[in-house]
This record gives C-alpha cells, structure tokens and sequence, in this order.
C-alpha cells in the first residue's frame, strides 16, 4: 500500500499541553486526509516535530520506505527552520508544504494568546518556506483549508504524480531491438534516464521474444482469440494473421511477467524470427498500462506507462500516438494522428474493428490490427526529449475532435484534434521546443499533472496552451537554455 507521511512541525517552548494538542489535531487531520486519498495512498500520522533530531529521523524514514511515496508537510505552530536543515537535505521522497489551519474560522468572541501560539500556520510556514527556498527543495505549495474541495483535489492530484513517480522509480524497459537507425529525435541517454526517474532501459534481442514464441501453444493462441472475438469485431477473413498477433501477445505477456517489464519498444528494422510487426498485441498490452514505443523510442514507451499510472481511477484514456499528417483548411485546421498498428484502443471512440491489410514497410507479412475512429474531448499531448545535457517535456493542451469525414482506405487507429492557441502558434511553438513526432496522450490528465511530475523529477518543463505567445514561448526557450549552459 502507497503511504504518505504526514509530517507536523512545531517546537519544544509551547509546553506539554500544545504539544498534546498539536498532536491531536495533526492526528485527526491526517485521518480525514487519508479517507480523502484512500484510493492512491494511505495518509500517515507521524509524531510531531520539535527537534532537529525528530525531523532529521522522520525524513530519513520516509525516504528510505520503500512504500512511502511522499510527504505531507505542515507547521501548526511555529517551528524554528534552522532545525530542518538536514532533515530536508536527507529527504528523498516528493513533498507537499500544506498551509492551512485545524480550524477554518476564527473564534472572534474567545480568541486569546494561548490560541493564537498553538494555531499560527501563518507564522510557521512562512519560516518553513524559507529555509525550502534557501535550500533549493522542490516541492509542491497548497494553499486553503484542508477540508475544502479544491483543496483535497490538489492534495490528489499530488498523490496522483507521486505515485507515477514512485512507479517509474523500479520501473524496467525493454528495447526489442535498438534505435530506428539515423533517426535522432526518439533516442536517448539511457543511463541518465535511469539516474533521474530510475527507469532501468536495457537492450534485448528480438531472438528472445521469437524463443517465446515458438514454445506458444495452440490453447494459448485459441485462448486469445476468444478474448479478441469478445471485445472487437473480427472484419477480416485472414484468421491466420490474426492469431499470428495472438501469438506475439501471449509471448510478450510471459516475456514481460518473467523480466518484469513495465514498458517496451521495437521496430521494424529488427523483426528476426517474427512474421509480422506486432500489432494487436501492443495495441492490447498499451490498453493494459504496458508503456509502448515505436522505433525504438523508450523514453515515450516509458512516460506511457508513467502517465497511465498516473491516471489511475480517472475518466478518460493515456496512451502512445503519432503526429502524422495535416487538414490545413484555412480557419479550420487539424492535425490526424496515428501510427502504423499501434494506438491503444482505449482511445476508440465505439467498437473496433480487426483487420488486415499490407503494412507497406518492413518487408513483413500482412499484419493484424484494431481499426477505429478516435475519441473527442479536451486532452493534452506530452513529448519527452534528450537536449543533450537535461531532458525536456513538452505539453500541449489540445482539443480531440471527430473526424470530419469517414476515412475509408485508411485502415489504422486514429485521432483528430485541434491545436491550441491556434494551429499556426501550437504548432510552430512544439517545433521550437524541439517536441518529437512521438507524444503520450491524454483525455484523463491535465498540464497541471505534468507540472507536478516536471516538479518532482526537476525535468525541464514548457507548456503550449490558449495563452501560447510565440515571441514570448521564443524567449522562455532562449532563457531555459541560458539557464542549462549556467549549470554546466
């Protein structure tokens, strides 16, 4: 079960009955926070801060509990900041400074000194806030009465991030095969991957997945096929290329179970012992949180499975996709997006369909996929990439939309939608930031969970929404790299 610790600050001047108190209302606070929160993490009391020592011990616990995803901070009365010096700089875990008080109004008619000491947030976090600043820490500020629903919300959302993070931090990834070859954008430093996010990205041989495949049985592949008949709809007659892909998805399963694997690429330039370029089987495995990427693309296969855990629980679908080609109708722009076989039917807007068609690349079989027009909504689109010295997110708000026409010779999963400010500023302004082809995206998440996860891993951020300026965007570019070349 994810924890998160719920860390209160004071100090040992206020006397054993402030203590006892503070103890209480922290209690109480982190039990109604826990109800709150229940579905991503259980929110833990911990005893109440007054020393150096205490605080340096509850840090280090946190950061060395492996099911401790973050922490809660909040100084309910003063508590002297020099005191939390090497407790922060031990602290390993995400963390939310939380300014609110135990009660939401003041008590007008009674209030004396005695509730004024005892409760005085406005007070202590100020100090805690500083010595977080003159530190460096980052962290999350929420600001509001802690029952209030805008609060609460904010309070998961964090949760939400620091789970993804936690995830990612054991996370495996395979690259079946390597890099696409000449080809810059989805390649990457994997040990720096690894340093930051902890994601352990390692080659493997398409030979270890054709071994698998080979050892698949007739009941397995009869036991896909039933699944297959039951979600989609069978519209092709070529039976043979489907269990084909029924067979790469039982292998890969068994090959992901026995690596625990959280995320996978290949390409198609690298299919030795396979038929055909999986299709259906990463379409199905993506639908199931499995992070996937093309062309050897590991970081977007990682940030796939990153983000869908994130969205855990909330409406809405995450998934890889491809930036393909254009509408450029004036005043009506739109951008479709799709990929050869493999977008995740979470994003099928009714039914999808299973057929088989000639790939046109990769000197393969004709393979099997899931055909489907997409889903409609507000979403976003998130791209990972390596500038050489830091890694770089790019996210855009964008507006999912029907497709405007049936799309007849086109037998692909795919997705419409507009850019935004426009499509002249949203799309010069991801070209500027250097944003791939390659981009998870998301109808269940919003920027705002980017920015806490760019916040958490101290990954550079840039955002591209309705108030996107392209003089402005230039210039934030201009200074992110002034700043980099600074810390070299």
């Amino acid at each position: 079960m994810n924890r998160i610790y719920f860390i209160t600050g004071s100090q040992d001047l206020y006397g054993e009955e402030t203590l006892k108190q503070a103890a209480a209302d922290s209690r109480e606070m982190a039990a109604f926070l826990s109800s709150k929160l229940s579905d991503i993490a259980e929110v833990v009391f911990e005893p109440v801060v007054t020393t150096a020592a205490e605080a340096e011990d509850v840090c280090v616990k946190a950061s060395s509990d492996k099911e401790c995803i973050g922490v809660i901070m909040w100084m309910h009365t003063f508590s002297p900041a020099k005191m939390w010096i090497r407790a922060l700089k031990a602290l390993r875990k995400p963390m939310l400074h939380l300014h609110t008080q135990f009660n939401e109004k003041l008590p007008y008619d009674t209030i004396d000194m005695d509730f004024m000491n005892l409760n005085q947030s406005a007070h202590g976090d100020r100090e805690f806030g500083f010595i977080c600043t003159r530190l460096g820490i980052k962290r999350e500020v929420v600001v509001g009465f802690y029952k209030h629903d805008d609060v609460i919300e904010k309070l998961r959302s964090f949760a939400h991030a620091a789970a993804a993070v936690n995830f990612g931090r054991t996370m495996k990834v395979a690259m079946l095969g390597n890099n696409m070859r000449d080809v810059a954008v989805t390649d990457g430093d994997r040990v720096e991957s690894e340093i930051r996010y902890g994601w352990n990205v390692n080659y493997y041989g398409i030979g270890d997945i054709a071994d698998i495949i080979n050892d698949i049985t007739e009941e397995e592949i009869d036991a896909k096929l039933s699944e297959y008949n039951e979600k989609y709809t069978m519209a092709t007659d070529n039976i043979a290329s489907v269990r084909e892909q029924a067979k790469y998805e039982a292998a890969l399963e068994k090959f992901i179970a026995r690596e625990n694997i959280g995320a996978f690429t290949d390409t198609f330039q690298d299919l030795h012992g396979l038929k055909q370029l999986p299709g259906i089987a990463a379409q199905n495995l993506m639908a199931k949180g499995i992070g996937f990427g093309p062309e050897g693309d590991y970081k977007t296969a990682a940030l796939g499975a990153v983000l869908f855990k994130m969205a855990e629980g909330r409406k809405g679908a995450t998934g890889f996709m491809e930036d393909y080609t254009y509408d450029l109708t004036s005043g009506s722009e739109l951008e479709l997006a799709a990929h050869m076989l493999e977008v995740s039917p979470v994003f099928a807007e009714a039914k999808p369909e299973i057929q088989v068609h000639p790939l046109g690349i990769g000197g393969k079989e004709d393979p099997a996929r899931l055909v489907f027009d997409g889903i409609s909504g507000e979403g976003i689109a998130v791209s990972m990439i390596d500038l050489g010295d830091r890694f770089r997110l790019v996210c855009a708000d964008i507006t999912l939309v029907k497709q405007p026409e049936p799309m007849p010779k086109l037998p692909v999963a795919r997705l419409m939608w507009k850019l935004k400010p426009d499509f002249a500023t949203g799309a010069a302004a991801w070209i500027y930031a250097g944003g791939a082809h390659h981009a998870v995206v998301s109808t269940a998440l919003t920027k705002e969970d980017i920015r806490l996860f760019a916040k958490m891993t101290d990954t550079e951020l840039v955002i591209i929404d309705d108030k996107t300026d392209i003089n402005t965007f230039e210039q934030q570019l201009a200074m992110l790299d002034a700043t980099a070349r600074l810390k070299r």
